[in-house]
């Protein structure tokens, strides 16, 4: 299996996959950890790109955002329920990577 080339990769949808899927994955099986592993999976596959195209700073400032809004959830699933919770991380993610490292 070869990786498609790192400047081709729209990162957008790997990040909001990783928040969702990741979310997905730990809910359906109960292994909290291999919800973690999904979502670390999306992020260091977005993470090379990143790097190609945005550097270390924007590579820096889109992981601590992707696992900020990880964090970030969990408290908001409180106030508005798990699954938009889970959706506002991924669109927020999701939207900085277009704008950062996708556009263009």
């Amino acid at each position: 299996m070869a990786f498609r080339n790192v400047t081709d990769v729209r990162t957008a949808p790997i990040a909001a996959l990783g928040l969702v899927g990741g979310f997905l994955t730990a809910r359906e099986t109960g292994i909290r950890p291999l919800g973690g592993v999904v979502l670390a999976a999306a992020g260091a596959y977005a993470g090379r790109t990143w790097l190609a195209k945005s550097g270390p700073a924007g590579t820096a400032a889109l992981s601590a955002l992707y696992l900020g809004s990880f964090g970030a959830s969990h408290p908001l699933a409180k106030k508005i329920g798990a699954w938009p919770s889970v959706f506002t991380a991924a669109a927020v993610s999701a939207g900085a990577a277009y704008l950062v490292a996708d556009r263009g």
